[in-house]
């Protein structure tokens, strides 16, 4: 309009790229990581910091009469513009590749973690094993609340256009809550066929949401394999040798799903860490952990 002026610029170059990168920051941890109400206070901040950064003026800085371009030492502008530029660049690529990797990763590993207490009460109520059932019944309704409540307001963004996945987790629960008195003094192999029910519907939304049972297989296997990296980095083989038996059976699991060279490769290396540990030569276990962690990543990455 006639008559109306811009406001005069109060940040200098640097206080400009600082708001450019935050702004895209938080952008990506808005879009992948928060749930949705904290989701858009992030984007709405992430507006304010990119529209302040473009056109360089601050209302607040106004309101306390603040002016960075006024400080003596301003750094070279084309070089703050370049480097700004980059690590820009390099936050909405990488962070966005890594966030999507993550955000997966950690649901597989919440998952997996409720999986393996329904995995339990499907086999202690399908073995008619009373008092075994009650035990693992009580951890499956407890971490399944806890997973429930977190993914029913929190959706990874590899889930987010899934439109039955909020159905699926209420039907999930009405299965697990509705065989809590058959559970703990009714019919034991009745109740087993209702938990079995609780398979089919998670299967067919890893289905729906591109996941592989080989990424949960993995994940599982993942947990394990660190135990053994772990203890082969404190040059342990007595610990090495204990935490092979758990790595062995989640890799055989992996295995059973897909079994081509490069989860062999997996598999050669978790036999030479044994191996290694058997022998007595632990200066090389740290090593040949590296080897099983680096062979593993590479599956993951590609499949997980």
């Amino acid at each position: 309009m006639p008559g109306m002026q811009c406001p005069t610029p109060n940040e200098s170059i640097l206080d400009r790229t600082i708001r450019a990168i935050l702004a895209d920051s938080l952008f990506i941890l808005g879009f992948f990581w928060l749930s949705v109400g904290w989701r858009y206070l992030a984007y709405a901040a992430a507006f304010i910091l990119l529209f302040t950064a473009l056109n360089g003026f601050c209302f607040i800085y106004r309101m306390f009469g603040w002016n960075t371009l006024k400080l003596k030492h301003q750094p070279d502008k084309k070089i703050t513009l370049a480097v700004g530029a980059v690590l820009f660049l390099a936050i909405a690529i990488a962070g966005a590749y890594y966030s999507s990797f993550f955000t997966r990763k950690f649901f597989l590993e919440d998952f997996n973690r409720m999986n393996n207490y329904y995995k339990q009460t499907l086999f202690t109520t399908g073995q008619g094993q009373r008092d075994a059932s009650i035990e693992n019944y009580g951890e499956l309704a407890d971490e399944y609340a806890k997973f429930e409540d977190k993914y029913s307001s929190y959706r990874p963004y590899s889930l987010r256009s899934d439109q039955m996945f909020a159905n699926d987790l209420s039907e999930i629960e009405k299965l697990i809550s509705g065989q809590k008195a058959a559970v703990t003094s009714g019919d034991l192999k009745a109740s087993h066929l209702e938990f079995e029910k609780i398979r089919a519907i998670t299967q067919d939304m890893f289905k729906r949401n591109g996941f592989s049972m080989l990424a949960v297989y993995l994940v599982d296997f993942h947990d394990a394999m660190e135990k053994v990296i772990a203890a082969a980095d404190e040059k342990d083989a007595t610990g090495v040798k204990a935490a092979y038996q758990e790595a062995d059976l989640k890799l055989k699991k992996v295995e059973g799903s897909a079994n081509d060279q490069e989860i062999q490769d997996i598999r050669k290396n978790l036999e030479s860490v044994l191996k290694l540990a058997e022998d007595g030569k632990t200066e090389e276990l740290s090593a040949k952990a590296a080897e099983l962690k680096s062979s593993f990543v590479k599956v993951y990455l590609k499949r997980g």
